[in-house]
Order: C-alpha cells, then sequence, then structure tokens
C-alpha cells in the first residue's frame, strides 16, 4: 500500500528591500522539500511558479506587488533569432559536461569572478566555499551541474568558462543559478549560451520547457529573458504565451542601448534573488 503524500506546510517571510525593484519590500511564502515525494512536490509547485532554493521552493508573496512573473520557453518550437544562431556558432565548441551536483574549488573560482564583475553589491557576494558546496549540493531533487570547457588542443574538455545548477523535472529543465567568466571577451554571450545549450538539450530529450525564473518588468538585469521564443509567463489563470507582438515589443525595450552595469542592484540582491533567509513573521 502506497503511503498517503502529506499536504506541505508553508511559511511567509519577514518584510526584506526587494531585490529587483528599488523603494520595494518582497515577502516569500515557502516550504521544505524533503522526502521520497520531494521532486513530485517540486514539480508541482514549479508549475504554479515556485522556485528552489536549496531544500526550500519559494514564491514571492508582496503585499500590493505582483512585478515578479514566472516564465518559461517552449522549448519544442523554439526557433533562435539570428543573433542567437551568432552566438551558437560563436561558442558550438564548448565542451558541456552533465554533473553530480557536487561543488569544486574550480567553480566556486568562477564564481566569484562572476559575482565580483556583475554582483559586487549583491546577497551572494560574501559566498565562501561551504555557502556555495551548500547551493549546488543540498538538493533533495533530480538536479545536476552542467559545466561549460573550451576545448584543448587534443579536443579534451579544459578550461571551464560557464557553470549552471539545473533542475530535472517531468516536464523540462529548471535553471536554478548560472555563472560564467564574464571578462573572456572571445566569448561574448556566454549567459545567454547557456540558456540555447538548455533549450536544445531540452529538444534532444523531447522536454517541453525550459523555465527561467522570475522576469520582472521594470528591472533591467531581469529583461534577457523575453528575448527566447515563444515565452510564456503564469498569470491567475495559468500558463499563457506572450503574443507575437506583446513580445516584440519586449524585446525590443530590452535591447535598447544601456549600460546595466552601472546602475547597482539594492543591497543583498543577486541577479534571482539568491541568498534568501528563510525567517517567518
Amino acid at each position: 500500500m502506497t503511503a498517503p503524500i502529506r499536504f506541505p506546510r508553508f511559511f511567509v517571510t519577514s518584510p526584506a528591500p526587494c531585490p529587483y525593484l528599488p523603494g520595494r519590500s518582497e515577502r516569500k511564502v515557502f516550504t521544505e522539500l524533503k522526502g521520497d515525494h520531494a521532486d513530485q512536490l517540486n514539480e508541482a509547485l514549479g508549475r504554479i511558479g515556485f522556485r528552489r532554493s536549496q531544500t526550500v521552493a519559494y514564491r514571492p508573496s508582496c503585499l500590493g506587488c505582483q512585478a515578479c512573473v514566472s516564465v518559461r520557453v517552449v522549448a519544442e518550437e523554439f526557433k533562435p533569432s539570428s543573433t542567437q544562431r551568432k552566438n551558437l556558432r560563436r561558442n558550438g565548441d564548448l565542451i558541456a559536461t552533465e554533473c553530480r551536483p557536487w561543488a569544486t574549488d574550480e567553480q566556486f573560482d568562477l564564481l566569484l569572478k562572476y559575482l565580483k564583475q556583475r554582483h559586487p553589491e549583491g546577497g551572494m557576494a560574501a559566498m565562501d566555499e561551504m555557502d556555495y558546496a551548500d547551493m549546488v549540493e543540498h538538493t533533495p531533487v533530480s538536479s545536476c551541474l552542467i559545466e561549460y570547457r573550451e576545448p584543448t588542443a587534443d579536443g579534451s574538455p579544459g578550461r571551464l568558462v560557464g557553470a549552471c545548477l539545473t533542475d530535472r523535472q517531468s516536464d523540462g529543465l529548471s535553471m536554478i543559478y548560472s555563472f560564467y567568466d564574464p571578462d573572456h571577451t572571445a566569448r561574448e554571450g556566454l549567459g545567454n549560451y547557456i540558456i540555447l545549450d538548455h533549450i536544445r538539450r531540452s529538444q534532444a530529450d523531447a522536454l517541453p520547457y525550459v523555465y527561467l525564473g522570475y522576469w520582472v518588468e521594470g528591472s533591467p538585469r531581469m529583461q534577457y529573458k523575453v528575448r527566447y521564443r515563444p515565452l510564456e509567463k503564469l498569470t491567475r489563470d495559468g500558463w499563457a504565451r506572450l503574443s507575437a507582438e506583446e513580445q516584440s515589443q519586449l524585446i525590443a525595450d530590452a535591447t535598447k542601448p544601456r549600460d546595466v552595469s552601472d546602475e547597482p542592484l539594492p543591497d543583498g540582491a543577486s541577479k534571482d534573488g539568491q541568498q534568501t533567509e528563510f525567517t517567518t513573521t
């Protein structure tokens, strides 16, 4: 006889500065992922807008604000734009290896370099080796760490230039956190390449979606997510596809000249709002 699945208990965090929009505060509703049914629970929550951070699934629950919108790429219908095709050609020699979720010194050094350049004031900037190991290794669900390496002269995997912590679900891949060498001038667009590679992986495995986390209109650092067509967003009535016209306008707005590297995030923020303290009110 199969044991019944217990309905999870949910909690709400104390208000904290919003990691995306200055001057606002955020709250999160969260629950613990544990036990034999952690994968199923994580998938079910993922379909209604939750994200995973180590052994916790969370979702924004802010008073008077619904700016954070879950988005996912319809991988089976995705066709790269001309810019994305150039990116695939430019970085197509990279060797991608799916590794077990195990932290290494090489990964951590690359993460520090990435954070120092892209998110120097973010909440992850103070991470040490143990914090990074917790982020990668403390997972109760089906996860992997995909490494991206340059080939050596003999074609074997060489220098690590990118990585992504990824959850595998029955309906797609959920990109938990990615990082890469931000100073590698010959590898322009590494972050976008990692997303494109995840879309190709989903297509190869007949998985319909790639989950990109939250898109926040008005937050410049989050606008890269609208560049992948077709894109679906989570609404009160379920997942809905952005119309071609709406997405074209969003892409046009996102690709306007802007130096986002000079736009600081709020204190304690990172690109995906990681390192959240899950303390209740």
